[in-house]
């Protein structure tokens, strides 16, 4: 198994692209199933997840020409159906979280699917209960098959219905839409997330041919088509990418420029790590972060500890709470970081805290970080990462910190980032894969 090692301390300085945005395009490349025309998508981010999804769907029969690393030819003519009842298949999405979402396009155009039991991350429980019960709705049936560990559905006959999601979740409100683009009648989805992910895939669906209204909003209204035809579609920057990055250059007290960053899709999130004392300019769609030698955390305005806490969006991102806290380590002033959705994605602290981090950690969902103001800086040590954005939040911390830090089980930070180590030794980080 690989690590990184990082000799911290060190300033870096120039301009760094985000890659394509992978929740985004776990929901794209799985939408290419709907036609049996070919798809065009670009600016895919070539990481470990998304290489699995497409090795999925090419074992599936879906036909697959890759011109470059960021960009797929995708023609879902002969899709073996039967192959999602295999041992291989279980095996394989089992790896991958966002194999769920081939669930949705599956029922809606073969009437049948699979759902294996998650894989991925070990940031807590993912529950399956959305996508299950919103394909219920539409007229599918399931059995759990105990001895292999997956959902079975089939859909002979799909229907257009209203319902109102218990929860906005993303990858359900996803797979919802896609099962029902291709049913018959009109689908109202109330509580629908609206994250910019989503209403990309609702306009390439729509350039497909969909007919989807209230895209952007949490009511989304879908009159079923026979017929999805091909089309081109070009993933957005990815923003906890973009988010890492103004993290790891306050933390580094280095000058960067995040180009073509999308700003217009960041939502909150640069206001965010304003709230942490880190200063931006907006260059058109460039963020440029000036070095800082000192960064200071707002308070409320009655003097009160600013808390930082996830939320559906337009609300904060939870992938970024993780960066969010360990850029405050060396912040002037306090927060507590408030993790809502998994209980166990603050559980990487302890790491911090050998580092030398002030951090108490409250329950699994929140911690108050003591900023140290660059007094007593982070040093390194060994440690290992426990999934993608912990594993990132330790990166930049170990390229903070001072002397030698090693990371192991870095095909956690593989699978959300792409050439992570490459990208950074352009900026002049001294890190290496061993």
């Amino acid at each position: 198994m690989s690590s990184f090692e990082v000799r911290g301390g060190k300033k870096l300085h120039g301009e760094i692209v985000p890659q394509g945005a992978k929740n985004e395009a776990l929901q794209i490349i799985s939408a290419v199933l709907l036609t049996a025309d070919k798809v065009t998508v670009t600016n895919i981010p070539d990481i470990l997840d998304v290489n699995l999804l497409i090795e999925l769907l090419e074992e599936l029969g879906v036909k697959v020409d890759r011109p470059a690393r960021d960009t797929c030819i995708f023609q879902a003519d002969n899709v073996d159906v039967d192959y999602l009842g295999s041992e291989t298949f279980r095996k394989k999405s089992g790896r991958l979280r966002g194999s769920v979402m081939i669930a949705g396009p599956m029922l809606s155009r073969f009437k049948k699917a699979y759902i294996p039991k998650p894989g991925g991350d070990k940031i807590g429980r993912r529950r399956l209960d959305t996508h299950i019960i919103g394909f219920e709705k539409l007229g599918a049936h399931f059995e759990y098959n105990e001895e292999h560990h997956f959902f079975q559905l089939v859909a002979p006959d799909l229907h257009g219905c209203y319902m109102l999601l218990d929860e906005p979740s993303v990858t359900g409100t996803a797979n919802i839409v896609m099962a029902a683009v291709l049913a018959n009648g009109i689908t109202t989805i109330y509580n629908a997330a609206c994250e910019p992910y989503l209403q990309q895939l609702c306009k390439m669906l729509n350039r497909m041919g969909a007919k989807i209204s209230g895209v952007g909003s949490n009511l989304l209204t879908i009159e079923g088509v026979d017929y999805l035809g091909g089309t081109e579609h070009r993933m957005l920057p990815d923003m906890i990418e973009v988010g890492s990055f103004i993290g790891m250059a306050a933390m580094t007290q280095s000058e960067l420029t995040i180009k073509n960053a999308g700003i217009e899709h960041l939502g909150i999130i640069p206001e965010k790590f304003s709230q942490l004392g880190i200063q931006m300019e907006f260059r058109g769609d460039d963020i440029f972060i000036p070095q800082q030698d000192s960064y200071e955390i707002s308070t409320y305005l009655d003097g009160g500890i600013l808390t930082i806490s996830d939320h559906p969006w337009p609300g904060f991102t939870p992938d970024l709470l993780s960066i969010v806290l360990v850029v405050a380590t060396q912040a002037t002033g306090s927060v507590l970081v408030h993790q809502k959705m998994f209980e166990s994605r603050l559980f990487f602290v302890d790491k911090l805290i050998d580092m030398g981090a002030q951090i108490i950690l409250c329950d699994p969902h929140r911690a108050t970080v003591i900023g140290l103001a660059r007094k007593n800086k982070l040093r390194g040590i060994v440690m290992s990462s426990p999934d993608i954005r912990a594993g990132q939040a330790l990166l930049i911390a170990a390229l903070s910190a001072e002397g030698k830090s090693t990371i192991q089980n870095i095909e956690q930070i593989d699978r959300g980032y792409q050439y992570i180590d490459e990208r950074l030794r352009k900026l002049g980080a001294d890190i290496k894969r061993v």
